[in-house]
């Protein structure tokens, strides 16, 4: 699915020089690259301020406690997506409000989302899932409209541009009040270790989570806040340095890789090609297909049979989660939801993928229905 020898190969010599760098500098907490890196991203993103943290889910936690959220308050996610933004909510003794996804982006459907609105509820978290932003600017504007917070969820679409209908554009992550992204390793931009990050355009916001993130302390010995301890290790800023002066050609393979999936499967009866959202462009942290009128479980163990990995992202909505039955949620509040996870399988995609190997994961799929 992901082929990071490949890729640390063709980096090795300036990955393994900054790697020495630290070493030799021994500065492994808050050590100068940590600074540098925060600046590039801030550049790369083109916003106001990055504050690094340890990892994805952690810079949801400290978002949530910057923006003084209460225990009871109501956040809006969709019913499709990782748990993490769930999970967070529910630690904090929030409410996660499920909304259902366009069954073709799988993005949080905008429409469905003002019926879910209460006098409780104090934001959204779209999350751009699978590589392509959700729909800002209408979301920006109901948010607006019902004076809520906006939380990005982009630890799987960073580098991904969103153009505004006025001819503006703006990177994933940046467009709310608060973007969170996580540099684990199999992310677009990866660390060798867990990492994450928080993008704001707001001064104060941004002032916050970093002290949050320390502690709760501005000067040392000092809490003005509750905090937590959160922090990405200097040698993993070292090598996402490196690692970030490539994203724009990773993206780029991704894409070419995505272009001959598309091709190959893009009029297939039972295989239906993920669709593009037009505000978005796409990054393809994944490649995913909905299968129609097959067997998921035939269809994986055929591929796996022939040596082609695939995975389920993701298996069960998360209102079916045994740790969220408590929400009181049942079997077809979220239809979209609950078929996507019954219909949803990924196929390898990264940066090094050869035409040799996506030719074969093409024909090994192709010989399935012969």
């Amino acid at each position: 699915m992901v082929d990071l020898q490949s890729q640390y190969d063709k980096i090795k010599s300036e990955i393994d020089a900054s790697i020495q760098e630290v070493i030799d500098q021994s500065a492994f907490i808050n050590g100068p690259q940590v600074r540098l890196f925060s600046e590039e991203l801030r550049e790369y993103l083109d916003v106001e301020s990055v504050i690094t943290c340890g990892n994805g889910t952690d810079g949801l936690q400290i978002a949530m406690m910057a923006l003084d959220f209460k225990p009871g308050d109501e956040l809006i996610v969709p019913a499709f997506t990782y748990i993490a933004a769930v999970e967070v909510i529910a630690v904090l003794g929030l409410v996660p409000v499920f909304v259902d996804v366009n069954p073709h982006t799988f993005l949080i459907d905008i429409n469905k989302i003002e019926e879910k609105i209460s006098h409780k509820t104090v934001a959204i978290i779209p999350v751009h899932l699978f590589g392509q932003c959700a729909d800002m600017e209408n979301l920006l504007r109901l948010a607006d409209k019902h004076g809520l917070k906006i939380i990005e969820d982009a630890a799987q679409s960073i580098g991904s541009k969103y153009t505004f209908s006025d001819g503006r554009v703006a990177q994933s992550g940046t467009m709310g009040n608060i973007g969170v992204t996580s540099f684990f390793p199999s992310k677009n931009l990866g660390c060798f270790g867990d990492g994450g990050a928080m993008m704001t355009n707001k001064p104060e916001l941004a002032e916050r989570m970093r002290m949050i993130a320390s502690h709760g302390q501005k000067r040392k010995y000092i809490h003005d806040a509750i905090g937590v301890n959160s922090r990405l290790d200097t040698l993993q800023a070292a090598i996402l340095r490196v690692k970030l002066k490539y994203l724009n050609g990773y993206i780029q393979s991704r894409n070419q890789v995505a272009k001959k999936y598309d091709a190959a499967f893009k009029n297939h009866p039972n295989l239906q090609i993920p669709k593009r959202m037009n505000q978005s462009s796409h990054v393809f942290h994944q490649y995913t297909l909905i299968l129609k009128d097959i067997t998921r479980e035939s269809f994986s163990k055929y591929l796996a049979e022939k040596g082609v990995p695939t995975m389920v992202y993701y298996p069960l909505p998360v209102h079916f989660q045994e740790a969220y039955r408590f929400l009181g949620y049942k079997k077809g509040d979220f239809p979209v939801a609950e078929v996507l996870c019954q219909e949803v399988i990924s196929l390898p995609m990264h940066t090094e993928m050869e035409e040799e190997q996506q030719s074969y994961v093409i024909e090994s799929i192709n010989s399935f229905f012969e």
